[in-house]
């Protein structure tokens, strides 16, 4: 009966713990049921640290404003404090520009995740010239892996797979972010995370303790002290990150040694409170918590390290850094110098915090054309220090740098340069003048003069008095006849060739000749027939062959018929 009732008696003392610890939680505000930004409200039943991936969707977390503080050096304050009578000794740091001087770190430099780097926090801070910086993000004790979501300057180099633990990042536009993210996320590409971690324990949200609300929905399996209640619990070394409500970057680092001495989560979450912190995840890998100010070893990990029956937790996976202030990219782009961490554009028409926008001016260029480092670079048909010009007539092309080749006051394109002829003239530079019968913009108009009159040239206006040739045949001189001269050039418009003209009157020579051949031989013919005449030299036809009939001389008997020379 005594055995019984005292295990009713430290199940009854068990249960009083694990309410006061609750209350403590619903004490400060975090756990209420209608904070609709929890990421599973009660009427949702889901299993404690369910590890399934999140690979889309909002999930609960804080984002803060980037700080308008100008960037100063990061402040480190050295604290002893005393909790439940246990004097803790650690460090306070505050960052104004976290976006210029935060940095998350891989082991041993770029490309320690991928190689399983092991590297102390004191070797990685060393190497990279951090101010101040602890250990931070968790990792495989036996093989050094990196744990969760890892982007350090801009390279993703851990993923989670959409592990839902506590997260603390920085976007690019220097957003500080707290709390679970879906990898769609994290994978974010118009405000992609320029740093990220992963913590285990969510310890403030938004200004309340909410340390109940991550042991009931986050995954266990990134840290290795053993149950999730024991990791919140026990009093350990301990390191945090988060911010103020001016948004400055907060690390917070106490030395300890796991179950001897240094504070739990509930204690730490408490202390940051006080400090005016409103986001803050947990990050010591259960035991470690290495400082180191300067590129010095200001703390010591873990006393039990020196105790060959424990895992020293030294080698750690990632290292979050405060350096001093600097400027992204560090040379400016090439367009500038760095002075305390702000860009001061060199060239004068490199803009912006990087110095790496180019602006001409007005409307960058007028929109006519291209911003260079030398400025204005005009398209066709503008000029100007603005590209706000357009060419004048006689320059055209790119800044109006070329001339223009037209004549007789053609309009010249300010884009192409070609020419558009007045009235009265055609060709390409409009050199030349209209030919008799064609009028207007680039003689494209025949006139319509009547007896084929040329018109002017100008206006198509009919005048008789502008004949080239008037016929001395025609009454009252009203037909145009074109001179030689005018049907030449007419040929220039005509649809024959000078080619077919040359055939056609070479043609025409050959048939006057053969018809003057033809007619002396007819005449030297006829002159012939005539001397025969003259002499005597007659030619007998019968009468039936003239007219085809049989005449009465034909009975006559032979030698009847009449001679020329007959009585």
């Amino acid at each position: 009966m005594a055995a019984s009732m005292g295990r009713w008696l430290l199940f009854f003392l068990a249960l009083l713990r694990s309410l006061g610890q609750a209350a403590r939680g619903l004490g400060s505000g975090a756990s209420r049921d209608d904070d609709l930004l929890l990421p599973y409200p009660p009427a949702r039943a889901r299993s404690a640290r369910d590890c399934t991936p999140v690979r889309s969707g909002p999930r609960a977390h804080e984002s803060w404003p980037p700080p308008p503080a100008a960037p100063g050096r990061p402040a480190v304050r050295t604290f002893v404090s005393h909790f439940a009578g246990r004097p803790v000794a650690g460090h306070l740091t505050r960052a104004a520009a976290p976006l210029r001087t935060f940095s998350v770190l891989e082991p041993g430099g770029p490309g320690g995740c991928a190689s399983k780097r092991r590297a102390t926090v004191e070797e990685t801070a060393r190497a990279a010239g951090c101010r101040a910086a602890q250990n931070g993000g968790f990792f495989r004790m036996d093989t050094g892996e990196c744990l969760g979501n890892v982007v350090s300057d801009g390279r993703r180099v851990s993923s989670s797979g959409g592990l839902q633990n506590a997260q603390f990042g920085i976007r690019r536009d220097g957003t500080l972010v707290t709390g679970y993210l879906s990898e769609e996320e994290v994978l974010d590409t118009e405000n992609p995370f320029v740093q990220l971690l992963s913590g285990v324990g969510w310890l403030i949200r938004n200004g309340s303790i909410y340390i109940n609300e991550s042991q009931a929905i986050e995954c266990e399996e990134t840290q290795e002290t053993g149950t999730f209640s024991k990791f919140v619990n026990v009093i350990s070394a301990r390191t945090a990150v988060g911010h103020d409500r001016q948004g400055q970057l907060v690390l917070f680092h106490v030395d300890g040694q796991t179950e001897q001495r240094g504070i739990n989560l509930w204690e730490m979450a408490e202390f940051l409170l006080k400090q005016d912190v409103v986001n803050a995840i947990n990050l010591d890998g259960g035991g470690s918590a290495t400082f180191v100010l300067n590129g010095t070893l200001a703390s010591y990990p873990s006393d039990h390290c020196q105790d060959s029956m424990w895992r020293c937790p030294r080698h750690v996976s990632t290292v979050v850094c405060v350096h001093e202030p600097r400027c992204q990219p560090p040379d400016c782009s090439g367009h500038g110098v760095c002075v305390q961490g702000t860009c001061q554009c060199t060239g004068r028409f490199w803009r912006g915090a990087a110095c790496s926008e180019l602006d001409c001016g007005p409307s960058n260029c007028s929109q006519h054309g291209l911003c260079t480092e030398t400025g204005c670079r005009c398209g066709a048909g503008w000029t100007g220090s603005s590209c706000s010009e357009a060419c004048t007539n006689g320059s055209f092309g790119e800044d109006c740098a070329k001339r223009c080749q037209c004549q007789n006051g053609a309009a010249c394109d300010p884009v192409r340069g070609t020419c558009t002829c007045p009235p009265g003239f055609f060709g390409d530079t409009c050199a030349h003048k209209c030919p008799p019968g064609w009028h207007g913009p680039g003689c494209h108009r025949p006139c319509e003069c009547e007896h084929q009159c040329p018109c002017d040239p100008q206006t198509g206006n009919c005048s008789l008095a502008q004949a080239p040739a008037l016929s001395s045949t025609t009454p009252q001189g009203k037909q145009c006849l074109p001179s030689a001269e005018a049907v030449l050039r007419a040929g220039e418009l005509s649809f024959f060739t000078g080619t077919t003209w040359l055939a056609l009157t070479l043609a025409l020579g050959l048939l006057l000749l053969a018809s003057t051949a033809a007619n002396v031989a007819l005449l030297l013919g006829s002159r012939a027939q005539r001397n025969r005449h003259l002499r005597g030299d007659y030619v007998y036809h019968p009468l039936q062959e003239m007219n085809g009939e049989l005449l009465a001389a034909e009975k006559e008997p032979p030698g009847a018929a009449c001679s020329p020379f007959k009585d």
